[in-house]
């Protein structure tokens, strides 16, 4: 009697691998994109800081280029934001979901004080200061 090539045990491990990517895909959206907001709200208050004080300064430096060079910075920024995924995907397919509810609050502010760190420099070079 042969056996079928769906009730393989092989044919089993793509979709139960599927249905867990799905899972912990879906898993990852819903905590960070919301996050996502705090990330640019940080950024965007960094940048404004360095804009007000270099405020008159900094008024004459505005131009259509410097709009485009920000906004390439932004989406550049969220590019970035976007290899928490990777990271996400790994642990929590390495089955370390209790210690990943910290690791994941540990792993924004890291990330969020590392790219506020490079908007200070950033704004500090286009605004002065």
């Amino acid at each position: 009697m042969e056996q079928s090539i769906d009730a393989s045990p092989d044919s089993a491990a793509p979709k139960g691998f599927l249905a867990r990517l799905s899972g912990y895909a879906a898993d990852g959206l819903r905590y960070w994109e919301p996050r996502r907001l705090i990330f640019n709200s940080v950024l965007a208050f960094v940048v404004l800081v360095h804009f007000f004080a270099a405020w008159p300064a900094s008024r004459d430096r505005l131009s259509f280029d410097l709009m485009l060079g920000f906004f390439f910075l932004a989406v550049l920024a969220n590019v970035c934001y976007c290899a928490v995924y990777l990271v996400d995907l790994f642990v929590q397919f390495a089955g370390l979901h209790r210690p990943w509810r910290v690791g994941r609050v540990v792993l924004l502010s890291v990330g969020t004080a590392f790219a506020a760190t490079i908007a200070h420099f950033f704004a500090k070079g286009l605004f002065g200061g």
